[in-house]
């Protein structure tokens, strides 16, 4: 079964993706005209306007809690893992990736606020069921149901319960002398599912007010501890960007292994940004914003930082510590090994604390995406019980193997985005119409 989902999900996440992802942002960012490098500075801008309309959280705070869902485990087992699979050259895509993302992410923020619905309470929503169904046409509710279905699925929050699971057991209790053992697993799985639904359990309230505290903490920790590495080992900086730039166009190997780089890295940059995957849209949806095109703005500035500026923190001291040549695929184990490298004795011990807020973070703010998908399928009251389905899930991801917990993401994720790029690429004339009248 391992195999039939790894087989698939290769097939559907490869150039098909690719095409979808990349070349429909790189339509969007010329089609905008170059939005994410004109304006910037306003939608730093935007982060201080006050909420004036319906919803029920800030353009701030949803930023934030796309953002606590985005820097996560893929920002450093990701990372990893497209480093491992492609070599340093993954990364150019990754950042090119995140350019095309803030393009993709302003259509989709702008779009979140065009076409919302409301629930059976009357309760304003959001997301790209409600972009097809009033921005296209009723007779989309099929593939709206497709995309919840498949949301349900994708954001469980599998890789980051594994990795988590595997950082705990990689640096602590094997150190100890306790064995890898399948009760281990269930009991770090048992107390991570507690700790996470104390959380959940309070809803998108609860959980943006915590991710608006969290994430400029967790980022600047993580910034502080990459730059420690960087001030240690400042003559292999250099070093590190050539690979990145070289390797990303390495025609020597042929144009084929340069094609499959770059969808590695665009395969990888999909799960760290999600820019045209969809979820972005549900927690924009749901902001307190009249105005389209300023939350649209506020949103585009997720990608600039989880896949630029973070992806780039994680790169560094992997590159630097050269370890990532390895067989099958490995992910949170690299890193870990590579600050055990640079910084022998405390340095894994320090990453681990890091990734255990990325880790939480992602999956305080995935539950509400999934409950917003269930209770699109199921109705409000009954779309809550997702959270509980969500807690037992993450209990059985820290048993299962990487390889496996990767391709149901990757395919559950791939299937979302499908359906969300097609929307957004339909509508994005109304919003370059939009656009002209705040020009």
């Amino acid at each position: 079964m391992s195999d039939i989902i790894a087989t698939v999900s290769d097939f559907v996440c490869g150039y098909p993706l690719f095409i979808l992802l990349i070349g429909g942002g790189l339509f969007l960012f010329i089609y905008s005209g170059f939005v994410p490098l004109r304006k910037f500075g306003a939608s730093i801008k935007a982060l201080g306007h006050k909420s004036d309309g319906e919803g029920q959280i800030s353009s701030l705070q949803a930023l934030m809690t796309t953002i606590s869902s985005t820097v996560g485990m893929g920002n450093i087992a990701g990372v990893a893992i497209a480093i491992c699979m492609g070599g340093p050259g993954a990364i150019f895509w990754m950042w090119v990736s995140a350019l095309l993302g803030m393009a993709t992410k302003f259509f989709e923020g702008t779009l979140a606020i065009m076409y919302r619905g409301r629930d059976e309470n009357g309760n304003v929503k959001g997301g790209p069921m409600y972009m097809m169904t009033e921005g296209v046409s009723p007779k989309l509710r099929p593939l709206a149901i497709f995309f919840a279905f498949f949301g349900m699925i994708g954001c469980f929050c599998v890789m980051q319960a594994n990795q988590l699971t595997e950082s705990i057991t990689t640096v602590l209790t094997e150190p100890m002398g306790i064995a890898t053992t399948l009760p281990v697993k269930l009991i770090i799985g048992v107390v991570m599912a507690s700790l996470v639904a104390v959380v959940v359990v309070g809803g998108i309230d609860r959980i943006s007010k915590l991710a608006t505290k969290i994430v400029p903490f967790m980022v600047s920790v993580y910034f502080l501890l990459v730059l420690i590495v960087i001030v240690l080992y400042i003559d292999r900086l250099p070093g590190v960007f050539s690979q990145i730039v070289c390797s990303a166009f390495d025609f020597k190997a042929g144009f084929g292994a340069v094609a499959g780089i770059a969808i590695i890295g665009a395969r990888r940059a999909m799960y760290v940004n999600e820019a045209g995957v969809g979820t972005a849209s549900l927690m924009h949806g749901a902001s307190k914003n009249s105005d389209p095109v300023r939350e649209g703005l506020v949103a585009m500035l997720g990608p600039a930082i989880d896949s630029g500026l973070v992806c780039t923190l994680t790169a560094i001291p992997i590159i630097m510590a050269g370890n990532y040549e390895v067989e099958g695929v490995k992910g949170l184990a690299i890193a870990l090994n590579s600050y055990e490298a640079l910084l022998p004795g405390w340095g894994k011990y320090m990453l681990m604390v890091v990734v255990t807020f990325f880790a939480f973070s992602t999956m305080f703010s995935y539950s509400i995406y999934g409950i917003k998908c269930a209770s699109y399928l199921f109705g409000d009251k009954n779309g809550q019980m997702y959270k509980y389905l969500y807690l037992a899930v993450i209990l059985l991801s820290c048993v299962a193997s990487l390889s496996t917990v990767v391709s149901i993401m990757d395919f559950a994720f791939a299937m979302m985005a499908f359906a969300t790029m097609s929307t957004i690429l339909y509508l994005s004339p109304r919003v370059k119409a939009l656009l002209r009248t705040r020009q």
